[in-house]
């Protein structure tokens, strides 16, 4: 008699329960179709999973729109030994069973916003009808809720009946999200497409929230849709689109939901054991591990804990009617065994997430023990993508080996592709390969480099999985820098960001970036709020355009960009009226530097973006505005008078500084120090009117202008301020005692003594209105 309809396992991902379950009834039914929630763009290299790889693995698929495309997705579909997918997958072979996937490409839309395949994305009434049960069975925790219900050993129809009803209830007749809906029609599509065969029973395997959903929607497709396997849905065709699937090494700690994974089962160390163990042997080999490990980190952890543990594990157990203790038992167990003190945070079990601050220091190791630290690897001859073999030719024809030590002299043009590759792999933030010395700027003093090359388990999964950003270490690494450069700093300069990542680009030799990415630049530093932001990066970022060649980067287009646009806003920005704090004016007269560095080179040669007038004219402005703090109208009129050879300009700077109140003037004068020191340190006029100037002020004044205009003097090279001195003691019929009498250090600093001086004054006042003294 054929079978009127398919035997839908609901599972749990990775639930050893689920996975004996699986087993259990594809030995019995022996389907001839057994369906899994997995990517069907796999299903025609599902041969690839049968290699006798080591477990756990995942199965990795990128997307990347276009070549110059913002959006790239990465999903990953993990397996572990005891995950009902990996078991249900041996089974079916060994029955004879017709395997497929039945999923969505874990490319597709309805992952738009999913790094793992296995988050079901269920909704917050689920979770909600979960908190529901946890509260009104007393249990902490969802995982703690589940191994009460599933984990303990259940004969099998009890456990099926168990599962069928906690997924109904979780689902409560939910419609999904449009990615589930999306996803489960495409699951429904392949089981009718199965049952229409009519060739033998079918079982399918899928997540337990889309197991009632799938029971119903398959009836609904269409005969006409179910006389061919339904095809795996491409995405439109473009250029430079890339996707695919690749196999890739894993590891329980990236799989232990404490460590980020939504849907995994947390503690996968635990549930291995459970898996190849039984639950007895579980308790024992988790007893065994724990205390090896907190002994080995020197905490406590005597013979009588031991016993103390067993005991208190094995009566929480027949209290909470768990015929042998579950993971939760033995947690409980262990926190109430070795914690003596109150805790300022919860159990870590209790919660998703990674471990708490304040978590005590033997339970934050059983949770390093429970997590596990065994990492796959992948069979020899599995499929690669082209970039794993493009990087393995590069190093072995540039003579890098891993692992080894490296030394690159930067400044020899035969080492420099060896630099180049290094740092392309860097900023893939592949594994394994750290810079331990060398210059932070491309353009820096330090001749040389050194990098300390290593080849961790992962590096290999690592470099599979920047796959997504191209075929060779250059696109691929061209493809990391355009994406780094689109991100937004989490309160920082975006501008700073963009330097800093350009500056990377120049020691990776990658000197071009799309078109796109160009106008995005553009607007991103157009956006930058902060005036004294904008002067290191343009700097920076001049440096690299004009004298990049060594590098591979003078003159290209991304430099060019990011210049003018910083120019253009550093313009805008100059012109807003406000004040600018004590701390912030060394910032903000760097700016103004590095406009006037800019608009010489300007004057020198051809500098796109960079217009010189129009700079002068808005410094100009911005002198004579009474709005403008201080040290902007000092800078601005400094670099106007660095720029134009004005034989008036020790008048005009004498003639600023005396328009503004004493406590000011230091603020002005270290703007007109910093930009245009050579012109008025040389005119006589300017020194003479600003001694003059300094003469004038009152005791009162002298201690509020002096602290600024000490500082103003820092701007001048010691060389310069020395020359000034011996002006300033020539004008004062001093010329001949030595400069040190002016930069030398007092012992007692000018302000303190005009300070003292004011006070004894107001004293004798006082005493000679009292009649106390003449």
């Amino acid at each position: 008699m054929p079978q009127r309809a398919p035997l839908i396992i609901g599972v749990r991902h990775f639930s050893p329960a689920c996975a004996r379950l699986v087993v259990q009834r594809i030995a019995e039914l022996r389907p001839r179709h057994v369906l899994i929630e997995g990517p069907a763009d796999f299903n025609t290299r599902l041969g690839e999973l049968a290699l006798p790889h080591k477990l756990p693995l995942a199965i990795y698929s990128y997307f990347s729109a276009a070549e110059d495309a913002v959006e790239r997705r990465a999903s990953w579909s993990p397996f572990a030994l005891h995950s009902p997918e990996w078991q249900a997958m041996q089974a079916a072979r060994a029955c004879g069973a017709q395997l497929r996937f039945i999923d969505l490409p874990a490319w597709h839309d309805a992952f738009a916003r999913i790094m793992n395949r296995y988050d079901d994305d269920a909704p917050d009434a689920a979770e909600a009808y979960e908190d529901a049960l946890c509260r009104a069975m007393a249990i902490d925790g969802r995982d703690a809720l589940w191994d009460h219900l599933f984990e303990g050993e259940l004969a099998p129809d009890e456990l099926s009946a168990r599962l069928d009803a906690h997924f109904a209830n979780l689902r409560a007749g939910d419609p999904g999200s449009p990615g589930n809906q999306a996803r489960e029609a495409m699951m429904a599509r392949h089981v009718a497409w199965a049952m229409h065969q009519d060739d033998g029973p079918v079982l399918v395997v899928c997540g337990g929230y889309h197991a009632p959903a799938l029971a119903a929607l398959w009836r609904t497709i269409p005969a006409a849709d179910c006389a061919s396997e339904p095809a795996t849905p491409l995405p439109p065709d473009a250029p430079g689109l890339r996707y695919g699937s690749y196999l890739v090494p894993y590891h329980f700690k990236r799989l232990d939901a404490y460590d980020g994974y939504a849907s995994g089962m947390s503690s996968p160390a635990w549930y291995e054991w459970a898996w190849t163990l039984g639950l007895a042997g579980a308790g024992k080999e988790l007893l065994r591990t724990v205390l090896a490990r907190l002994r080995a980190k020197k905490l406590p952890a005597s013979t009588a804990d031991v016993i103390a543990i067993h005991s208190r594990a094995m009566g929480l157990a027949r209290m909470r009617a768990h015929p042998t203790p579950l993971r939760s038992d033995w947690l409980d167990a262990l926190a109430g065994s070795l914690v003596s003190q109150a805790l300022d945070v919860p159990l870590p079990w209790t919660y998703r997430g990674r471990v708490r601050a304040g978590t005590d220091a033997a339970l934050v190791e059983v949770m390093a023990v429970l997590a596990g630290d065994a990492v796959g690897e992948l069979a020899p001859g599995t499929p690669q993508p082209p970039l794993v073999a493009a990087v393995d030719v590069e190093l072995a024809a540039l003579g890098i080996v891993i692992p080894s030590q490296v030394t690159i002299d930067l400044l020899d043009p035969a080492q420099r592709p060896r630099s180049r590759a290094l740092h392309r792999l860097a900023l893939l933030d592949i594994p394994g390969i750290v810079r331990t010395a060398g210059p932070n700027l491309a353009l820096g003093r330090g001749q040389q480099e050194s990098w300390d090359l290593r080849a961790p388990l992962e590096q290999r999964a690592a470099l599979i999985e920047a796959a997504t950003y191209g075929a060779t270490l250059h696109d691929a690494a061209r493809a990391r820098l355009e994406e780094i450069l689109r991100q937004r700093p989490a309160g920082g300069s975006r501008i700073g960001a963009i330097t800093g990542a350009l500056n990377r680009a120049a020691f990776a030799g990658l000197a071009d970036v799309s078109e796109r990415l160009l106008d995005e630049l553009h607007d991103a530093i157009g956006q930058e709020a902060h005036f004294g932001e904008l002067g290191t990066p343009m700097q920076v970022l001049f440096a690299l355009f004009r004298h990049g060649d060594a590098l591979g980067v003078s003159g290209s287009a991304v430099l060019q960009t990011a210049i003018s646009a910083a120019f253009d806003r550093a313009l805008w920005l100059a012109e807003a009226a406000g004040g600018v704090a004590p701390m912030e004016q060394d910032a903000h007269i760097g700016t103004y530097s590095a406009i006037a560095m800019l608009v010489r080179e300007a004057r020198a040669a051809v500098l796109p973006g960079v217009e010189g007038l129009r700079a002068l004219a808005v410094c100009r402005r911005v002198a004579a505005s009474m709005d403008a703090a201080p040290v902007s109208r000092g800078a601005a009129l400094g670099l106007v008078l660095a720029s134009d050879a004005d034989p008036d300009a020790g008048a005009l700077a004498s003639d600023l500084l005396a328009s503004l109140p004493p406590a000011l003037v230091g603020d002005a004068l270290a703007g007109l120090l910093a930009l245009a020191r050579q012109s008025l340190c040389d005119d006589v006029r300017f020194v003479k009117a600003l001694d003059a100037l300094v003469r004038a002020l009152d005791d009162a004044d002298f201690v509020l202008a002096m602290p600024a205009m000490r500082a103003a003097f820092t701007w001048l090279p010691t060389q310069e301020r020395g020359a000034l001195a011996v002006d300033v003691l020539k004008l004062h019929n001093a010329g001949h005692r030595s400069q040190r009498s002016l930069t030398g250090p007092l012992a007692v600093a000018p302000e303190l003594l005009a300070r003292h001086d004011a006070l004894e004054r107001a004293a004798a006042l006082r005493l000679a209105i009292w009649g106390i003294a003449p």
